[in-house]
């Protein structure tokens, strides 16, 4: 009987061994005799597919700048919440750690079509804080930038120093502002920034009661060629709001606005940054 069992055991190991050989030889020969299919004839002079990540390359080379590192997934929790009931937060910054910042951009009275396509060609968040009075000229202007994902956010009607303004005129340029966004553009800001960074507590009441979550400061201001830093270090830190502003050659002194943008995110990755999205954090 021990014999028996022996003998089926040795042959049972032959036989899986054998299987196992013929079926890689099976599948050289197959690879051999059918090699990859070729995408273009030899010779034809087509360009051979890009490797992964060589388009955006491509698309960044073309602004003359090199790619970001993909930003961190956002938080489960976000950093920054209005209590149900509460005031309005008032941020310049998101609390964390990681070597993010955020940009915003602020008004709308310049409209440079290639600040769209750059905005296509980089994939890099920003949030738009327009103003009614500087929009008003070409609303069309912002859709395609609202299509591509960036976020739409409240700079009132008509950008005064709010802090001169009664509670109920205060009311009036954030709600209305509210409105005319939510009409133009089929969404609601979340976000609002007070026109110079003044407001007071009235302020704070008016976002409130016009649906708003944050009120909007900054760290950094980006320039015609500088970033202005509000911290003596002048470095960004992490989870700093950068702002920015829809500029042309008139107020950059010949400079468009692509290029002072392309300075703005060269100076960001210089001190080995990257970019993320306000509003997962808000």
């Amino acid at each position: 009987m021990k014999k028996t069992i022996a003998l089926w055991a040795a042959l049972t190991s032959v036989a899986l061994l054998v299987t196992g050989c013929t079926a890689s030889a099976a599948e050289e020969r197959g690879a051999a005799a059918s090699p990859p299919a070729r995408t273009t004839a030899p010779g034809a002079g087509h360009k051979a597919p890009e490797a992964p990540g060589a388009a955006t390359a491509a698309a960044y080379r073309k602004w003359g700048l090199k790619p970001f590192a993909a930003p961190p997934a956002p938080p489960a929790v976000k950093p920054v919440i209005r209590p149900a009931g509460g005031p309005v937060p008032v941020i310049s910054e998101i609390p964390t750690r990681e070597k993010i910042v955020f940009i915003t951009i602020d008004d709308g009275a310049e409209k440079d079509p290639e600040f769209v396509r750059m905005m296509k060609d980089l994939g890099i968040p920003v949030t738009m804080f327009l103003t009614d009075a500087a929009i008003r000229a070409d609303y069309p202007y912002f859709a395609p930038l609202v299509a591509q994902g960036h976020g739409l956010a409240n700079h009132t009607l008509t950008h005064p120093n709010l802090r001169t303004l009664g509670p109920e005129a205060q009311r009036r340029e954030i709600c209305g502002q509210q409105t005319k966004l939510k009409q133009r553009y089929g969404t609601t800001p979340r976000l609002f920034r007070p026109p110079y960074g003044n407001w007071n507590e009235a302020t704070r009441a008016a976002a409130g009661e016009c649906g708003v979550d944050a009120i909007v400061l900054w760290r950094e201001s980006m320039q015609i060629k500088n970033m202005q830093y509000q911290r003596g270090d002048r470095k960004l830190h992490p989870g700093d709001i950068i702002l920015a502003h829809f500029r042309g050659p008139s107020e950059l002194k010949g400079r468009t606005m692509t290029e002072m943008t392309a300075t703005m995110l060269r100076k960001i990755q210089e001190q080995g940054f990257t970019v993320a999205r306000l509003e997962d954090y808000v």
